[in-house]
């Protein structure tokens, strides 16, 4: 079953639920302000999309620069990152979507052609 962590307001998201209705894909929305994913869900997330947890930041969000994550980022280790990120779901770049077996974050159309088709 696909998981798709997002928040209803955010534009990117709904990009991404659209392009996943168009692909004819099922999946579970979890808004991810409310329950975002558990530390071990992301740590999974992240390796199955091969992305660094540096990249998992919402760089943009108001929590980002509130708690100047930016000056904090080059000292933390993953695990104080995955508690960060998983105590927060503001602070998740969105939308993360897996299936269990691949993962992405953000919405990059080219990304999930090659990933979600």
């Amino acid at each position: 079953m696909f998981k798709l962590y997002g928040y209803k307001k955010c534009s990117t998201c709904r990009k991404a639920e659209n392009f996943l209705q168009q692909a004819g894909i099922t999946y579970e929305y979890i808004d991810i302000t409310e329950n975002p994913p558990t530390a071990e869900e992301l740590a999974a997330i992240a390796e199955l999309a091969e992305v660094p947890l540096k990249k998992f930041f919402n760089t943009s969000g108001v929590q980002y620069r509130e708690l100047n994550i930016k000056k904090q980022l080059p000292k933390l280790s993953d695990l104080k990152i995955i508690d960060l990120l998983a105590g927060n779901g503001r602070l998740i770049k969105r939308p993360l979507i897996t299936n269990g077996k691949e993962a992405t974050i953000g919405f990059n159309e080219e990304l999930f052609m090659e990933t979600w088709r």
